[in-house]
């Protein structure tokens, strides 16, 4: 049984049982909400016992919470389990559940019953929340309605509850909600690149990889993948797709992409013929922002976008927080935030754009092998200042590749920086960490940043 019969039945007769949500975070609370409003019986718990306040706001609204702990006849007795994200989906109540034969889902799979309009997805290692941008910024500028959402900030689910109707729904998605899909099939999905990432979460890099490539795997013949031609594998995992298939990659001899990149350039190949999209006057910069305007043209004109609207986008858009974020020019050294970048991928991806390089690197590691920056840092790093709960691991790893001292707050970090900063070296803040062994999100670190680097400047 789909989820959409499922859901359809409990809709019909709500007396077969409660749904229950699980995890009371932002995007938790809303489908309890949503459901409730729907008129069915919902039931929601968190283990988290400061959860009392949105436990209060859904027990205003008739749906019983249960906070600081879980039960697990609860879990048994659910006709549906709907989980957050940020539940590992080996949690022990999720297998009692199974036990009994309940099925659980996420908030992807409850979003999908309830939408009408056509869906875009997006997901990859690195570069989600810009190339989702992007996409909704080009259909914006062709004249189309756009609804954003997702593991970008917005729950999903706020689209049904808003009464807007949209042309189309862009969304980023990430591999935990993706593990959580069942039923879950966007009308076009792009999947930007795989990489080390989340290693402390998954088994292997085979499982993450497995994980982000599901994003295809419900599609139809009329689906749409748009998918990065360096990807490992990219042969064997396309051949099992229903999707029509459209690459972007590098042009070159032999390459035949549906977007190839050059160093100014895109060349777009559509129904209509091949289309020359300069990138000369775009303020995205680096190697990485060329590929996600690749993706994001190809992924928009799948899902209505005009090349006019995509021109005026690319030209215009200059980038979004705490992705190599200009901050400051101090001393004649130019600083950086980049403190979305959570992984050495998405280092690398900063790196290529800058030479003379002094960079922050470190958080909370998530498993991943940091010595693959070792060519980068050799050719474009003067100093790394290793920082947070990764620092030792850092110095094993980068050892002998260039200079490497430690920092135990990022106020020394920045600090230290300046020392060594000189007139025309970049300043980089691009941990390849996670941050909360020191901070509350990633935008937490990004700002302490830039506000240090700021007081430098006074």
């Amino acid at each position: 049984m789909t989820i959409s019969t499922h859901m359809a039945s409990l809709l019909r007769n709500p007396e077969q049982g409660y749904i229950l949500v699980a995890g009371l975070g932002v995007s938790g609370v809303s489908i309890a909400r949503f459901l409730k409003s729907k008129g069915l019986d919902v039931v929601a718990t968190d283990s988290n016992p400061s959860r009392t306040e949105q436990a209060e706001e859904l027990a205003a609204l008739g749906i019983r919470c249960e906070i600081g702990s879980h039960t697990a006849e609860t879990f048994e007795n659910a006709a549906l389990v709907v989980t957050s994200p940020g539940i590992p989906l080996d949690m022990e109540y999720f297998s009692l559940a199974r036990a009994k034969g309940v099925v659980v889902t996420g908030e992807l799979d409850i979003f999908s019953v309830f939408l009408k309009q056509p869906l875009v997805a997006v997901t990859g290692t690195n570069g989600k929340t810009t190339v989702t941008t992007l996409i909704s910024e080009m259909l914006k500028a062709s004249g189309l309605k756009v609804f954003t959402g997702g593991n970008i900030g917005t729950p999903l689910v706020d689209y049904l509850w808003s009464g807007d109707t949209a042309h189309a729904v862009v969304a980023e998605v990430s591999s935990f909600q993706l593990d959580s899909a069942v039923d879950f099939m966007p009308d076009v999905g792009v999947l930007l690149n795989i990489a080390e990432d989340h290693l402390d979460r998954y088994p292997d890099f085979d499982a993450y990889a497995d994980s982000k490539w599901s994003l295809f795997s419900n599609h139809s013949h009329s689906c749409v993948a748009v998918v990065n031609s360096g990807i490992t594998d990219l042969g064997v995992r396309t051949s099992s797709l229903n999707s029509r298939v459209m690459t972007f990659g590098p042009e070159g001899e032999g390459a035949c992409h549906n977007a190839a990149i050059g160093s100014d350039a895109v060349i777009l190949s559509t129904e209509a013929g091949d289309y020359r999209l300069d990138l000369s006057a775009a303020r995205l910069k680096g190697a990485h922002n060329r590929e996600n305007l690749a993706a994001a043209a190809l992924a928009a004109l799948a899902a209505g976008a005009t090349i006019e609207g995509i021109e005026t986008v690319v030209a215009g858009f200059s980038g979004l927080p705490h992705r190599t974020q200009y901050v400051a020019t101090v001393n004649g050294a130019d600083y950086y935030n980049d403190s979305k970048g959570t992984n050495p991928h998405a280092v690398m991806g900063a790196l290529k754009g800058f030479d003379r390089v002094v960079l922050i690197l470190g958080g909370r590691s998530k498993q991943t092998d940091f010595s693959c920056l070792i060519p980068l840092v050799k050719e474009r790093v003067k100093a790394v200042i290793a920082l947070g709960e990764a620092k030792e691991e850092i110095e094993a790893a980068l050892a002998g590749a260039t200079r490497i001292t430690t920092a135990d707050s990022m106020a020394g970090a920045v600090t230290t920086a300046a020392k060594i900063g000189e007139p025309g070296d970049i300043v980089l803040l691009s941990p390849g960490c996670a941050s909360f062994d020191m901070y509350k999100s990633y935008g937490h670190r990004g700002n302490d940043f830039m506000d240090l680097v700021n007081r430098l400047g006074q």
